[in-house]
């Protein structure tokens, strides 16, 4: 939505970054993090290209650690992140999902595209979508049969929309 703040998790050479970008505007701003520098390089120049001026690279640290603030964003996406060969141990993923807990606004929205996640291979989707729930957020939606660009192709995916949940203040 204008004016959101969206950040784009292993956010490679900008694919899903570019049109958030559009999306959120010039009130909005993507956070975008990813350990290839190569890649962070030609998305800012690709982004300076077309005039995007609300992009912003964030240093990955090599640590699960995002540098941002608590409850500073909208939306996380989380597009071809979950999967053995980024996060093959589900220590290094409830990290992660702590820390998009941790910055995202209360009810902020967490995007999964879960490629890589096959019924033969560890983890399952289900196991994925389980400790996201683990992680205090509940399941809001589901797009099977979604037409993405993903590593230069055009295929055929599902997202699935996560909600953070907060606890009650009694």
């Amino acid at each position: 939505m204008k004016g959101h703040k969206v950040l784009d998790f292993g956010c490679g050479s900008g694919h899903y970054t570019i049109p958030a970008a559009k999306v959120v505007g010039e009130q909005g701003v993507v956070y975008v993090m990813d350990e290839d520098k190569e890649d962070m390089n030609k998305l800012m120049n690709k982004a300076r290209t077309m005039g995007l001026k609300n992009i912003i690279k964030l240093k990955a640290s090599g640590k699960l650690k995002i540098s941002l603030s608590n409850e500073s964003v909208d939306v996380v996406l989380l597009f071809d992140i979950l999967h053995h060969y980024y996060f093959p141990k589900e220590t290094e993923r409830r990290q992660l999902l702590g820390e998009v807990y941790r910055v995202l606004k209360p009810y902020g929205l967490l995007s999964l595209y879960p490629t890589h996640l096959k019924p033969n291979m560890v983890p399952k989707l289900d196991d994925v979508k389980r400790e996201i729930e683990g992680a205090n957020f509940h399941k809001e939606s589901e797009y099977p049969d979604m037409i993405m660009n993903h590593e230069d192709r055009i295929e055929q995916g599902c997202v699935i929309n996560f909600r953070k949940e907060n606890p009650v203040v009694g």
